[in-house]
């Protein structure tokens, strides 16, 4: 075994068998750790952006934190009751990309898939840095190693994930729990203890900088909807539950709402309560603890803690979710289709590695600001509850189903919602880095575009339509083998004929092979198989572990072991695209296939390219 093995074995563990997919699944408690971490995390940062507005028209603007957090309250039921339908019509797994595609249309289903992925990856940049944010009030020293923390942190989530889901609900139930407890704990001695009259009388005097205008109440409105990111991703993840699938993903999502509303707007009212001032290097729930716990108090120390450890797993929602999502764009054609493979745990391992790289980079170059980021924050996500919504409605008057008309009432309020609230964020934040965000989704709708367009070239380039039996080429034939021959076939196109007519010229025995990762139509390819290559046999060969290399391995090494003597020919066709990026969006099996072979020694290895 390599070194690289070795390692990634000790960091991922053991490979998993495809059959062993349905026990990958999640208990409802475990799900709403691992789905719900990044909604109910933000009630650790959430009523402080508000407050990061108000402070600006001096103290006594900041009592309209109560009423905002109100109506983002009311607009949180509003958005989990219309998942909660989603959910219903999509047993299955709703997520936008799929809700807006099939309701609304292509672009739309783009846009909204676009969405989601830059959603995704903002939160684990938001929620690692809001993690961070939170040790580092709590040890200032630490400050100065902010960024180097948080890259430590991406890399130790990530890891996480890709040993598998069921370990990461595990892992992840205990924090997310805790940190629930601990904060339903605070604001119990909160309140009690303003009952008791164990409160601040006042503000301290602020300077007055702007003055209070529905404008400016806005503002802080939609800095507090980053409270609902977050709401999407049990409807995203429904195949993650265990059966039934769509009912424990309902009970989930409503408990979840249910758990963030009473936090957020506990949290709220005792930060009004309290008189908390946001300050530089402190977060409004260290500030709220210091002042309802005192400063040395322990629990003060471990509500710290505890909301470091959920922040971090709030991007662990991001995990769960981005890599499907990016299966199923790769899966029609809009990513790379890498992302659509099934790694060694049963998560898709090259979805979580890229999530992890974007979060990386994003990080480094806002430096880990929380702040920074957040005007970034909840476009694509209400971008994507907007189609979503919307892509509902219109599915329930076309279908018409029973309790249609209530069920698409509701997803109609859910969508008018959702509009108001994107329109809010988008003229609020403009200017402070949502642009950046309004100018990416085109971009990324454009490159799903293309990215399509490149696959349906090559598919036409490789198709076999026209194509005659090639089992009428004559071959010759003696008694003594002198020169088998393994052609090694990934799909049947016009590539891998090529490699067979290549493999008749030069060898006077042939034996094809394919490997099954769990995927392929076994009659369908063996009926194609005996109409073009009836004269040459084809092997399917199981890989239960879904690893293309080592069943091709294994049986060239058994292959040589019967025709010794003799030099046998290992057969690997490849198409060229016409530009070297172009590469990157096909899986480089070729490359590493050689690699291995050279490893074990094969003595002659041919690739038979095909030029697109």
């Amino acid at each position: 075994m390599s070194f690289y093995s070795q390692v990634k074995r000790f960091l991922v563990g053991e490979s998993l068998p495809t059959s062993a997919h349905a026990e990958e699944r999640l208990s409802k408690a475990a799900a709403l750790a691992v789905l719900s971490s990044d909604a109910l995390s933000s009630v650790a940062y959430a009523t402080e952006e508000i407050l990061l507005v108000l402070v600006a028209a001096g103290s006594a603007a900041l009592g309209w934190s109560v009423p905002i957090s109100v109506a983002i309250v009311l607009l949180l039921g509003i958005v989990v009751f219309s998942y909660r339908q989603t959910i219903r019509a999509y047993p299955k797994g709703g997520g936008s990309y799929i809700v807006a595609r099939e309701n609304l249309g292509l672009i739309p289903g783009l846009v909204a898939g676009g969405s989601l992925m830059i959603d995704y990856i903002l939160t684990v940049t938001v929620s690692v840095s809001a993690g961070t944010a939170a040790l580092t009030s709590a040890i200032p020293q630490l400050q100065h190693w902010t960024v180097e923390l948080c890259l430590v942190f991406v890399f130790l989530l990530m890891v996480a994930n890709l040993r598998g889901v069921r370990e990461s609900g595990q892992l992840f139930m205990i924090p997310t729990y805790t940190f629930v407890v601990s904060i339903f704990i605070l604001i119990g001695v909160g309140f009690y203890q303003q009952a008791t009259g164990h409160i601040p009388e006042n503000y301290p005097d602020l300077p007055v900088k702007e003055s209070v205008s529905l404008f400016f109440v806005l503002n802080a409105f939609s800095r507090g909807c980053t409270a609902l990111t977050g709401v999407e991703a049990i409807s995203d993840g429904v195949l993650a539950f265990k059966k039934p699938e769509s009912k424990n993903a309902r009970t989930t999502l409503l408990f979840m709402g249910e758990i963030l509303g009473i936090m957020f707007l506990g949290i709220t009212l005792l930060t009004n309560a309290y008189h908390i001032v946001p300050e530089e290097g402190q977060t409004v729930v260290s500030l709220l603890g210091r002042q309802i716990l005192g400063e040395h108090n322990p629990f003060y120390y471990f509500i710290q803690v505890a909301t470091l450890l959920i922040l971090l797993l709030a991007a662990n929602t991001s995990f769960a979710d981005f890599p499907r999502l990016c299966y199923f764009l790769a899966r029609d054609g809009f990513l790379p289709r890498q992302l659509a493979l099934l790694g060694d745990r049963l998560v898709y391992s090259n979805g979580v590695i890229f999530l992890s790289v974007c979060a990386g980079v994003l990080i480094v170059v806002f430096r880990g600001q929380v702040n920074a980021v957040i005007p970034l924050y909840a476009v694509g996500v209400f971008t994507s509850f907007t189609l979503s919504q919307a892509g509902m409605v219109r599915r329930w008057f076309k279908e018409r189903t029973s309790g249609w008309r209530a069920s698409a009432l509701m997803n109609g309020i859910g969508a008018i919602a959702t509009t108001v609230v994107l329109g809010v964020i988008v003229a609020t934040k403009f200017q402070e880095g949502a642009w950046l965000v309004v100018v990416a989704i085109p971009l990324l709708v454009t490159l799903f575009i293309a990215i399509r367009r490149h696959y349906k070239y090559v598919a036409e380039r490789l198709t076999l339509e026209g194509i005659a039996p090639r089992s009428s080429i004559p071959r010759p034939k003696t008694d003594i083998v002198t020169h088998p021959a393994v052609v090694v076939v990934g799909q049947l196109n016009r590539g891998t004929l090529e490699a067979l007519d290549y493999a008749r010229s030069i060898a006077d025995e042939i034996v094809a092979i394919s490997v099954d990762i769990g995927t392929t139509d076994r009659e369908k390819l063996q009926k194609r198989w005996q109409q073009l290559e009836a004269d040459i046999p084809l092997v399917i060969l199981d890989s239960p572990y879904r690893s293309v290399i080592t069943p091709i391995v294994d049986f060239v090494s058994e292959f040589e072991d019967k025709h010794p003597g003799v030099l046998s020919t290992v057969i690997i066709p490849a198409f060229v695209t016409r530009n070297w990026w172009e590469g990157i969006l096909h899986n480089q099996t070729a490359v590493f296939l050689k690699a291995q072979l050279r490893a074990r020694k094969s003595r002659v290895v041919t690739t038979v390219r095909y030029y697109l």
